[in-house]
């Protein structure tokens, strides 16, 4: 394009200097070599700093469940910003985050009534882990200390969240100075049992039971809480077989120890249902979120936590005492709290958190994934709502090198996805029409054909 082609497709002329910004979870030199920046973004689209028009297959980062630009939560933080921008959290509050903990309370599971605000997941992981710990010390169990996580299992960035964590990647430079009182479950997919599955996989369920072994092992007396991922998301979409959150539910209720969910991901809408907790209809004790409680438009998480727990922490302090020594300067911020008021306003006048069922999407998604089954390199199909998964053979350079390539070859084409050691992993805005589900799955299979 010449220069006048280029202002007239919105295309960036000059782009920033790039050597002062560390970027996360990127591989820095690579990146700035070839950028890929995103300048704007509408509906189901982001706008390239080249001009292009790019199809978002991922809710930005599993988190722009309304789809982008919306009006009315732009009005909301501008209005806030005016009104009050900041607000202490400590021994001080505002209307708006009481109302934004009321509407999230409408559509939480059984009586998880209680929402603790923090700015993050990861916050929101270490958090719930804190609650659990203050749960038991307040109700005279203080040896319980032991947290469960899962292998392959992703709960943020915090100390806490990678200890109970399970992705190698994200714990070998830090083990030395993780949180010593953890153990983790086995994950569980089983590729020769599970692969290509539709939804739910059948074979699994029982390894849940390998808590009663864990539980053996450091006796019920030590044991906090379990916390897992009701579907892995970060490591590749890993869903649960059946029987398996029932059965860990079960086991914990026998020994007295919390669950907590970790939906980050999930909540929200994105199974078609509020929570995945009622998509499974397995009621955890604590559910942590962020990324689509206010359609991420400001840095938010919440933390759901069931009345009895939050009675006993509470009510079991002496009068005039902080009864929890935990928050942080962001919490409940005012400009946060107005987008998450905007936000669930949407979700419930445009019935996006059942959409994905009610709509029927679900099913067509599933079979559009699916029919990518005889594409060259893919070895394995995952979906449950609107999650998708295509896993590739890897190349004998090493695991990601296939995804790395296909993962731009979609950027190329108008499309964006990520991308997890060798799976490509599908997550866009709850607004998608069939019609762009086909793009997707279109385009996708066009890359694969072209990659080696």
């Amino acid at each position: 394009m010449d220069q006048a082609e280029l202002q007239r497709s919105g295309a960036m002329t000059e782009l920033p200097s790039m050597d002062q910004l560390w970027m996360p979870f990127t591989a820095n030199r690579q990146f700035k070599a070839a950028p890929r920046l995103l300048v704007s973004a509408q509906g189901m689209y982001y706008r390239s700093h080249d001009g292009r028009q790019i199809l978002d297959g991922t809710s930005g980062l599993w988190c722009v469940n309304a789809g982008h630009g919306r009006p009315e939560i732009s009005a909301a933080i501008a209005h806030q910003a005016q009104e009050m921008d900041y607000a202490p959290p400590f021994q001080m509050g505002h209307p708006v985050q009481f109302e934004a903990a009321n509407l999230l309370a409408e559509i939480a599971p059984a009586d998880l009534k209680k929402v603790f605000f923090t700015n993050s997941g990861s916050e929101s992981v270490d958090s719930a882990l804190k609650i659990a710990l203050a749960y038991h010390r307040a109700r005279g169990d203080g040896t319980r200390t032991l947290f469960i996580g899962r292998e392959r299992g992703y709960h943020g960035v915090g100390f806490g969240g990678i200890s109970v964590g399970g992705m190698v990647a994200n714990r070998k430079t830090f083990r030395g100075s993780l949180l010593p009182n953890v153990d983790h479950l086995p994950h569980t997919y089983a590729p020769n049992h599970q692969a290509f599955s539709r939804g739910v996989p059948e074979w699994g369920g029982h390894l849940a039971d390998e808590l009663e072994r864990i539980v053996a092992l450091h006796d019920a007396s030590n044991i906090a809480a379990v916390i897992v991922e009701p579907v892995a998301g970060s490591t590749g979409v890993l869903v649960p077989p059946k029987g398996y959150l029932e059965r860990l539910r079960a086991i914990c209720d026998k020994y007295g120890i919390l669950l907590i969910f970790d939906e980050v991901i999930t909540g929200y809408g994105r199974l078609g249902t509020p929570f995945a907790a009622q998509y499974f209809k397995v009621t955890p004790d604590i559910i942590t979120t962020a990324k689509a409680v206010n359609n991420a438009a400001v840095p938010l998480g919440a933390v759901f936590v069931r009345n009895g727990i939050y009675d006993t922490v509470v009510n079991g302090s002496p009068d005039g005492t902080v009864e929890f020594f935990h928050g942080y300067t962001y919490s409940g911020h005012p400009l946060a709290m107005a987008a998450a008021v905007a936000a669930q306003k949407i979700y419930k006048r445009d019935q996006l958190l059942t959409r994905v069922q009610d709509d029927g999407i679900a099913h067509y998604w599933q079979e559009a994934l699916h029919a990518l089954r005889d594409v060259r390199h893919v070895k394995d199909l995952r979906n449950i709502g609107l999650i998708g998964a295509i896993e590739l053979e890897s190349r004998p350079a090493g695991v990601g090198k296939r995804a790395f390539e296909a993962f731009v070859g979609c950027y190329a084409r108008g499309l964006l996805v990520r991308y997890t050691g060798d799976t490509l992993a599908l997550s866009p805005p709850l607004i998608i029409e069939r019609g762009q589900i086909d793009q997707i799955m279109s385009t996708l299979r066009d890359v694969l054909r072209t990659i080696d």
